[in-house]
């Protein structure tokens, strides 16, 4: 039973939320106990939220979920757990994420809250709005950057959060080219899919590949980078970053994956590889 609450928290959902620190990282503060701290804390009331919600969108989707290959597992989808034991498991969630956020910076809160807000929309409406549906996505990834500036209470650079917007619709419109890959082949799964195709889909994928590739290499050259790290180096690592962009694309054309980000990054071996080197790069180039 255990292990069915694990799977309906996503606990291995959890890796997305690494997005809070990137601020923390490129603030040059990632060695200082109070900055940890708050950005450990951010992890992990984003966390707790985001299964919370996945727990109410699993309960709204329960039907549909039943027609998947693969959500058809999810334990209240397959009759592991009730919807009522669900309902009470998110409202222990919500609670202990209160509870942490008390102790961080008020205006964490008040992102975290918009986070919430913004995804009980989603699971209930927003998600059945062509477009719409990706940018809610994307604007999800959005608030974990600005939150784990918010709780460090540092300065973002605008390219840095035009890179991440650019980097959240890439990963929602991936999302949902492996969706429709299910959907034509005969299985029902988002009613939203019925308003894309694949052209289309390949359009925006070549727009936001392009977009996050161009932002983050402007964020390395430009003069406020090069002011605050004293050096010009950062724009080697530029290579990794496309490498893993079009890995991710590769894997989802070629692989047919992408329905789940996390799985694409800690069980492809290329792309694991690439994210140690590139990690290692940045912090040795900007804390060395």
């Amino acid at each position: 039973m255990i292990g069915e609450y694990l799977k309906l928290f996503r606990i291995n959902h959890w890796l997305k939320n690494i997005f809070v620190f990137i601020p923390i990282v490129f603030a040059q503060r990632l060695f200082e106990v109070t900055a940890v701290y708050n950005a450990l804390g951010a992890f992990l009331s984003f966390s707790l939220a985001a299964s919370a919600v996945y727990i109410i969108n699993d309960i709204a989707d329960s039907d549909k979920d039943r027609n998947h290959p693969v959500k058809k597992e999810r334990p209240i989808a397959k009759g592991a757990i009730t919807i009522q034991s669900a309902l009470s498991a998110a409202f222990v969630l919500i609670a202990v994420s209160v509870i942490l956020l008390t102790q961080l910076p008020l205006h964490f809160l008040i992102v975290v809250a918009g986070y919430f807000l913004l995804n009980i929309l989603y699971s209930f409406y927003l998600k059945n709005i062509v477009i719409l549906d990706i940018m809610c996505v994307a604007a999800g990834f959005m608030l974990r950057v600005i939150g784990g500036a918010v709780v460090i209470d540092v300065y973002i650079s605008k390219w840095l959060i035009l890179t991440a917007l650019f980097l959240s619709l890439f990963l929602a419109v991936m999302k949902r080219k492996s969706e429709l890959k299910i959907i034509t082949n005969g299985l029902p799964t988002r009613t939203v899919l019925k308003h894309y195709s694949s052209e289309f889909i390949n359009q925006i994928s070549a727009v936001t590949s392009s977009a996050v590739i161009i932002c983050y290499a402007l964020y390395t050259v430009s003069e406020r980078t090069i002011s605050v790290f004293n050096t010009e180096n950062l724009i080697f690592t530029t290579i990794f970053f496309i490498f893993g962009i079009l890995r991710y694309m590769f894997l989802v054309y070629s692989q047919n994956k992408g329905e789940n980000s996390i799985e694409i990054v800690i069980k492809d071996v290329p792309m694991l590889v690439n994210s140690f080197l590139y990690l290692l790069t940045v912090l040795l180039i900007i804390y060395l």
